[in-house]
């Protein structure tokens, strides 16, 4: 049963506070230093399908940000953490290279339509309810060209997490003694997925572990259909 839970209005708003205290700490900035071998996977074929501007929404510290602009593409990272994406701006000074840089949330994203080739937002959407989760997908169907790529992560309804805490809204929950599910936290199953990615096509969908027992998240790239 859904219940009122009464810190959800602020659970909600504060996701980015938890990760400023996270990229705040360089320990915990190593665990996230790597890129996903799925995203540096996709660059052949990005660089096949011409893409040239591509947004990392939901940088953190700027892991594939980095990747990506090494791999010769125009980068926009991000975030609304204002400690990852300060970390985002040392990391490409230090590394010579050209990353715009931008404070935003993903619900609202501060960029024109159509502009980008490719958007990734990785372990990112599914931080609120549904309702958040869809406003989060039509914008990113938004900034992103017809036949552009779509690449990101969901919470899996076999997650180990599903259904623990309060429920504070359909299919999403939060654990109040546990940092970061002290938000919201949104899951589904795979029709669900499809049904949300509405306007897209989906090139590719898996529940993958993330590491620990029963962390199941799915990983998908979706090509924006036309209007």
């Amino acid at each position: 049963m859904t219940m009122n839970h009464p810190n959800v209005a602020l659970a909600t708003a504060t996701a980015h506070i938890e990760w400023n205290r996270r990229w705040a700490d360089s320990e915990h900035r190593a665990l996230w230093s790597q890129p996903q071998p799925e995203v540096t996977g996709l660059i052949p074929q990005l660089k096949t399908r011409g893409a040239r501007h591509v947004l990392d929404m939901g940088c953190g510290i700027g892991r594939h940000a980095l990747a990506l602009a090494a791999a010769g593409f125009r980068v926009t990272a991000m975030d609304a953490s204002e400690t990852g994406i300060a970390s985002v701006r040392d990391s490409a000074w230090e590394n010579g290279l050209a990353i715009s840089v931008e404070h935003g949330l993903m619900t609202d994203l501060p960029f024109p339509g159509a502009g980008f080739d490719y958007v990734l937002a990785w372990n990112v959407v599914y931080h609120g309810d549904g309702s958040v989760v869809a406003r989060t997908l039509k914008e990113i169907s938004r900034v992103l060209r017809v036949g552009g790529l779509f690449q990101g992560t969901l919470l899996s309804k076999r997650n180990a997490n599903f259904g623990v805490g309060t429920q504070v809204a359909p299919h999403t929950f939060v654990i109040d003694d546990v940092s970061d599910k002290a938000h919201p936290h949104f899951y589904c199953n795979a029709d669900e997925v499809v049904q949300l990615l509405r306007g897209f096509e989906l090139v590719s969908l898996e529940d993958y572990e993330h590491g620990s027992p029963g962390s199941f998240h799915w990983h998908f790239v979706a090509e924006r259909l036309g209007d």
